[in-house]
């Protein structure tokens, strides 16, 4: 069976006129995407609030300051893993993955990775054609914007599995 066309979004904070619109976004994904999510994971090192962040900036620090205070294994890759299940853990995902060096959102089984941050700064969503339109429906029937970059932005199908890491 054709893997489904994905479509690549680009959600920067400093793309939207609040880093708030960016967090709204991604919980409404968090949510709407739920029964397909498998981890959602970010690395809890060196979290740094983005200064784009407006709001709620010493809940988040908090936040960040009670991660940081918590032993750490030696040795080992660090991953915080969360429940999207509880309705607190997804909003501390939300904010806590603008503030990551790297903090992923997975598909079931782990086939498709469907947003990333990476470095703080780079944010991308993944979406399959399905998942897209349900996604953009919920954006709007909760009153927000689409951004129009993400209107206009085209589907492609994957790489067959043989073609894809560069060669």
């Amino acid at each position: 069976m054709p893997e489904e066309a994905v479509t690549t979004l680009r959600a920067e904070l400093d793309r939207f006129e609040r880093a708030e619109e960016g967090f709204a976004l991604l919980e409404v994904f968090l949510e709407v995407a739920r029964p397909r999510l498998g981890a959602v994971v970010l690395d809890p090192v060196g979290l740094r609030l983005p200064d784009e962040m407006t709001d709620d900036r010493a809940l988040v620090q908090e936040l960040i300051a009670g991660i940081e205070g918590e032993p750490r294994a030696s040795g080992r890759v660090v991953e915080r893993g969360f429940d999207m299940e509880d309705a607190q853990a997804r909003w501390d995902y939300v904010r806590l993955a603008y503030s990551s060096n790297q903090a992923t959102v997975w598909s079931a089984r782990h086939r498709t990775t469907y947003f990333e941050v990476v470095g703080q700064h780079r944010a991308t969503y993944w979406l399959p054609d399905s998942l897209k339109a349900e996604y953009f429906q919920a954006l709007t029937a909760r009153g927000w914007g689409v951004p129009d970059d993400w209107l206009a932005a085209v589907a492609k199908r994957p790489k067959p599995w043989w073609k894809r890491g560069g060669r």
